[in-house]
This record gives C-alpha cells, sequence and structure tokens, in this order.
C-alpha cells in the first residue's frame, strides 16, 4: 500500500482556529447532543457520540461541559428539534462541494448555505447532484513513533488502504471497519491523533490559483455558519 497524491493537499484545520471564531464548542455541542439523543448516552455502546466526545477533547472542551450536553441530549431537552441535512452544489469552475448541517431551522440554514454559495461564485445543486462522486470512509490519523510498526499492525487489522507524509500515516477503513480498527490501535496504546468517518472525492479534480482562492473563501464561509457541522470537495489545490 502507499499514498496517493490526491492526499497531497489534505489540510486539517486546528480547533484553535475555529475557537478564536467562537464556532466550534457550538458546533460540537449541538452534536454531542443530538448523537446522544439518538443513541442514547453510554459512549460504549454509542459510536457517534464516542467520536465526537474524543473530538471535543481534543478542542480542549471541559468533561463537565461534555457530560452536561450528553445529559440535556439524552433526556430530550436539547437536540430535540435538530434535523440532519446534507446540501449538494458546485463551487467556482464546477468544483463539486457537500455540506453536511445540523438544524432546528431548515429555511433559515438553506437560505444561508444558498447565500455562501451565490456570494463566492457557486450555486446549489439538487439532491444527488454530486454526491456520487464521493466515497464515505474511515480515516485515522496517527503520528507515529515506528512506522514500520504501525502499518504491520494496520495491515493485520485490516486497513482499506495505508498513506504516509513525512511524519503521518492516515489509515484509511471501510465505515464498518473503522470502529474496529480505531479500537485495535487504541488496544496497543497508539495515540490517535485525528479520526472520523468522512465523505472523500472519490476523484480530484486540479484548480487553478485564482480558482483556490475563491473556493477556500466559500469553503471558509460555509464552515462559519452555525448549522454547518462539515464541509466536503473535491478540489486538487495548487
Amino acid at each position: 500500500m502507499a499514498g496517493h497524491s490526491k492526499w497531497a493537499n489534505i489540510k486539517f484545520r486546528k480547533s484553535v482556529q475555529d475557537a478564536k471564531r467562537g464556532k466550534i464548542f457550538t458546533k460540537l455541542i449541538r452534536e454531542i447532543s443530538v448523537a446522544a439523543r439518538i443513541g442514547g448516552a453510554d459512549e460504549s455502546t454509542n459510536s457517534r457520540l464516542r467520536d465526537v466526545v474524543s473530538k471535543a477533547l481534543k478542542a480542549n472542551m471541559k468533561r463537565d461541559t461534555i457530560d452536561n450536553a450528553i445529559k440535556r441530549g439524552a433526556g430530550g431537552l436539547e437536540g430535540a428539534n435538530m434535523i440532519e441535512m446534507r446540501y449538494e452544489g458546485y463551487g467556482p469552475a464546477g468544483v463539486a462541494i457537500l455540506v453536511d448541517c445540523l438544524s432546528d431551522n431548515k429555511n433559515r440554514t438553506v437560505s444561508e448555505v444558498r447565500h455562501c454559495f451565490t456570494k463566492h461564485g457557486g450555486n446549489l445543486g439538487t439532491d444527488g447532484s454530486v454526491a456520487y462522486m464521493f466515497n464515505k470512509q474511515g480515516e485515522i490519523i496517527v503520528k507515529p513513533a515506528d512506522k514500520d510498526y504501525l502499518i504491520e499492525l494496520a495491515i493485520e487489522l485490516g486497513v482499506a488502504d495505508i498513506v504516509e507524509d513525512e511524519e503521518h500515516v492516515i489509515l484509511i477503513t471501510t465505515p464498518d471497519s473503522y470502529h474496529i480498527i480505531l479500537n485495535g490501535l487504541i488496544e496497543k496504546n497508539i495515540e490517535v491523533e485525528h479520526s472520523q468517518v468522512a465523505m472523500r472525492a472519490a476523484n480530484l479534480t486540479a484548480v487553478t490559483e485564482d480558482v483556490s482562492e475563491t473556493l477556500i473563501k466559500l469553503i471558509d464561509a460555509l464552515e462559519d455558519l452555525d448549522d454547518v457541522q462539515e464541509v466536503y470537495y473535491n478540489a486538487l489545490l495548487p
């Protein structure tokens, strides 16, 4: 297994950057509450809750805050009216974009998302217009002390692919095997830097610097919306 050029432009925005904009905790608390409402308050049996709690802890959210969000969600006091929505659209130069949202007001959310697209040279598409260009997969990012050992362990655990750069190893899994492999790493005391189930483009399209600048402004504007949880796109940035 080897790295692919499409991973060269993977960019992880640090939690502290989002926190400065006052958004990350709001999004995480909302996601925690919804996960607890849907799957219950037990992290050992609710994998979605376990993932978002891990994300919240890495963002330096206090455990008390997390526990309160879980209690409110599990008790139906928060997140009861939240609806999961996915919008599909096109950015500048026809770049395909998926926008995952959690909202208690669909009309507000679609209006804000549409405004972002329109303002930055894009437009919303219909359901299914770009989703077929993306695959759902697990991603586990590790900065290992011993790459050879990690790769051997990952193969033994059954990863779908392994991508390497100078410092990190990215383990690609199927959605079904994601938690099995993640738990296998944790049992072996492998420190995971970041993990998620995400939508990734099957193929990336190279864009010019001018298009890239406009696209990044669009992505930033979308991510800055309170109702937006994740944004995915199929552009290979220069």
